[in-house]
C-alpha cells in the first residue's frame, strides 16, 4: 500500500488505485473550479494530468482560486498548478498547454489520449467544442455549469444536462447540446437564483459586460463535486456493492 494514498485505498481497494494511476485526465480552465478539481485529482492518486489555462494569477483570484497566492501573482495557472501537483503527487505526469481553448485552437489535443475530460471553462463556445470532441472519441465528459454570483455551496446538484433548470448557462447548454443530437451530458449546477453582481463592469472587445461576483466556497465545491464524479466514474464504483 502506498503510504500517500493509504487512507483513500482504505475507501476504494488497490484495484482501484491501480486503475487511478494508469488514468489520464484532462481539465480545461485552471480557475475558481478547475483548479480544485486539480486538486482533488492529484491528492487522489490520478496517473497523469493535461491542464489547459491561458490566462495568467491576478490579485482578483486569490480569493476563490486555490492555485492564487500573492507568490504567484503574474505566473501563468497551467505553471503554477504543475509546480503545485509535483509537489503533491511527483509521479503524476503533467502535461501543461497556455493554451485558450476555443475551434480554432482544438486540433492541439487528442482527445481519444484521455481516460476523462472535464470543462470548467466559462465561454460557451469553447464548452460546446470540449464536449463534441470528447463524445466524438468516447471518452467520458463532465462539464460545470454557474459559479458566479452565488452564495450557496450545497446547492450543487450532479445531474444530466436535460434534467438541469434555473441556471442561465445550462438553459443555453440545454439548447446547444439538443441542437447537436447530444443524448446525454453529466453536469454540475446549482439551481440557486444568482445574485446580481455590485455594479462592477469591464470593456471587452468592444462589450460592456457585468464581472460575476464570486467566493472562497462556492467554485471550490462544485471543483470538488466535480472531482469526485471522476474519481468514481473512473473506478466504476458502486457504493452498494462495495
Amino acid at each position: 500500500m502506498n503510504e500517500q494514498f493509504s487512507r483513500t485505498e482504505l475507501i476504494f481497494g488497490s484495484e482501484a488505485m491501480n486503475k487511478l494511476a494508469s488514468s489520464r485526465v484532462a481539465v480545461f480552465g485552471i480557475g475558481g473550479v478547475g483548479g480544485h478539481v486539480v486538486e482533488a485529482l492529484a491528492r487522489s492518486g490520478i496517473g497523469a494530468l493535461d491542464i489547459i489555462d491561458n490566462d495568467t494569477v491576478a490579485l482578483s483570484n486569490i480569493n476563490r482560486q486555490i492555485i492564487a497566492t500573492r507568490s504567484t501573482v503574474g505566473e501563468y495557472k497551467v505553471d503554477v498548478a504543475k509546480r503545485r501537483i509535483a509537489d503533491i503527487s511527483p509521479d503524476c505526469k503533467v502535461n501543461t498547454y497556455r493554451t485558450f481553448f476555443m475551434p480554432e485552437t482544438a486540433d492541439q489535443f487528442d482527445f481519444s489520449q484521455y481516460d476523462y475530460v472535464v470543462d470548467a471553462i466559462d465561454t460557451v463556445t469553447g464548452k460546446i467544442e470540449i464536449i463534441m470532441r470528447a463524445k466524438a472519441a468516447g471518452v467520458p465528459v463532465i462539464s460545470s455549469m454557474g459559479a458566479g454570483n452565488k452564495v450557496d455551496p450545497t446547492a450543487f446538484e450532479v445531474a444530466d444536462i436535460y434534467k438541469t433548470s434555473v441556471c442561465p448557462l445550462a438553459r443555453v447548454m440545454r439548447r446547444e447540446m439538443k441542437k447537436r443530437g447530444v443524448k446525454s451530458l453529466k453536469v454540475v449546477y446549482s439551481k440557486e437564483e444568482a445574485l446580481t453582481p455590485l455594479g462592477t463592469t469591464s470593456e471587452e472587445k468592444g462589450f460592456r459586460r457585468s464581472i460575476p461576483g464570486s467566493n472562497a466556497f462556492v467554485p471550490s465545491v462544485a471543483g470538488l463535486i466535480i472531482a469526485g464524479e471522476v474519481i468514481k466514474d473512473i473506478i466504476g464504483f458502486d457504493r452498494k456493492n462495495r
